[in-house]
């Protein structure tokens, strides 16, 4: 695995924990319509059984410049 496919998986899974935690914290606030609209937005991101499935798609801007240049000429 290259280093930047590491970091953007380190970054996906800080932002599931983040998610989680997040609404874990909201249920315990009893604030549960915010807890649900928050879980209707992450719900792919919180759904164990799509966590590892959904395809997420990176980019590097400067590399997608050079393909636009190379194509648009």
């Amino acid at each position: 695995m290259t280093t930047e496919v590491q970091r953007l998986s380190a970054q996906r899974d800080k932002i599931y924990d983040w998610a989680c935690d997040r609404f874990q914290q909201l249920i315990v606030e009893e604030r549960n319509d915010d807890a649900l609209a928050f879980a209707d937005e992450f719900f792919e991101w919180l759904d164990p059984e799509q966590a590892d499935e959904e395809s997420i798609h990176y980019y590097d801007e400067q590399e997608l410049g050079q393909l636009y240049d190379s194509i648009a000429g």
